[in-house]
């Protein structure tokens, strides 16, 4: 067992735990995905709206487990198993891509992978909040979240350093190595207090939660409908630039480009982490919805200019950062110290169920009826929903 965090100190061994696990998870999964819409399109020729399909299901069956997972730990009163097991499971399932003979077999394993991800979810920002103290749970989520983006960074440049040279399958395979050291990093250095079990069932426990958390979550949810998979920008830059450049060089371009927006958000996350501390979390988190809008509008007219594509990849690198260090640290104070795994859970369910609903429906406007359609509803959904945030009482 470790002592209750010291006061100023919040940068200890379990954050760094995590942010390393993160690191080296995201290394893993960013590897996958960066050459997931080359590998789908390219290699199995399936069509755009199978993206949205993968994304949104993977969302959406993963999210059964997302209560389950932060219950469970809140009842018997541990969490660092169920993160160690969330790892191992999307590590694997990423690195199996390389063994898929059609999008049908992406689509289990990229639902395994998530799976993975939902079970380790809660679990793991319940720890993180358990790990610091209230004043500064915005920059240790920052901290969290900026391991996780430097792992976001190295994945797609490794892609990118290997796609001239080998197969898109070997670099899924390559993608389980720094997958199984995040789970060796959550099982040396995470060490976690001993908590007294909640005896309550799941449905009750999810009951016992305050009503503001559920204010909350309606505006959470409703831009979760318009927050859809990373993976469409980098198909939406390959299908920009292909015409001028060709379809490898395009490639190479997008996937850099989806690096660099994991480079914006690793140079603005923890400033907003610090800022989400002495400012208003609300406001801050407000903003980034608002930014996801602006950048969602720059799509409908972007063309083939690589400075206007910076510029948006910028904007979704921006975005990100804000919101995914913002929306837990705000719920950190919405949520009762023994009802965080519960919490959590909950937020990562309204989150998942967004996200299945925007994935298949971008993927399926963009297919039926254009790219700027799709960006154009999630932009007005977006800005909705940061004026629902605005006006919450919390």
């Amino acid at each position: 067992m470790t002592p209750e965090p010291q006061k100023n100190r919040w940068l200890n061994r379990n954050i760094l735990g995590m942010g390393l696990a993160s690191l080296f998870s995201d290394m893993n999964h960013e590897m996958a995905t960066a050459v997931l819409p080359i590998f789908l399109s390219s290699v199995l020729g399936a069509p755009a709206f199978t993206l949205g399909l993968i994304e949104g299901v993977a969302d959406g069956v993963s999210t059964l487990f997302e209560v389950w997972s932060g219950w469970y730990s809140d009842k018997i009163g541990k969490r660092k198993g169920l993160a160690a097991i969330g790892y191992f499971i999307t590590a694997v399932s990423m690195a199996s891509f390389a063994f898929a003979a059609n999008w049908y077999q992406v689509l289990i394993e990229r639902t395994l992978g998530w799976i993975g991800w939902s079970v380790r979810s809660p679990v793991r920002d319940a720890l993180l909040v358990e790990s610091t103290e209230p004043a500064t749970v915005g920059r240790a989520f920052a901290f969290h979240r900026t391991m996780d983006t430097l792992g976001a960074i190295a994945g797609p440049l490794i892609a990118v350093l290997l796609i001239s040279h080998v197969s898109v399958r070997t670099i899924f395979l390559i993608s389980l190595i720094p997958g199984l050291c995040a789970v060796l990093a959550i099982i040396t250095l995470v060490k976690e207090k001993a908590k007294a079990p909640n005896t309550e069932n799941t449905w009750k426990s999810v009951r016992s939660l305050s009503p503001t958390f559920f204010s909350f979550l309606i505006p959470v949810g409703v831009f979760g409908i318009s927050n859809f998979a990373p993976t469409f920008l980098i198909l939406r830059a390959e299908e920009l630039l292909t015409p001028g450049y060709g379809v490898l060089l395009a490639s190479t371009f997008a996937v850099g480009l989806y690096t660099w927006s994991n480079v914006a958000y690793a140079l603005v996350s923890y400033p907003f982490g610090v800022l989400s501390d002495r400012m208003s979390k609300k406001a801050i988190l407000a903003f980034g919805y608002l930014i996801f809008g602006l950048m969602c509008f720059g799509f409908i007219f972007a063309n083939a200019s690589i400075i206007f594509l910076i510029i948006l990849f910028a904007l979704s690198g921006i975005y990100t950062a804000i919101i995914e260090s913002s929306e837990p640290a705000l719920a950190s104070t919405l949520i009762a110290a023994n009802e965080h795994g519960t919490g959590y859970g909950v937020l990562s369910t309204v989150q998942g169920v967004g996200d299945f609903i925007s994935s298949i429906g971008i993927g399926v406007l963009w297919t039926y009826a254009s790219p700027g359609t799709g960006f154009l509803t999630a932009a007005v959904i977006a800005c909705v929903s940061a004026a629902m945030l605005a006006r919450l009482r919390i």
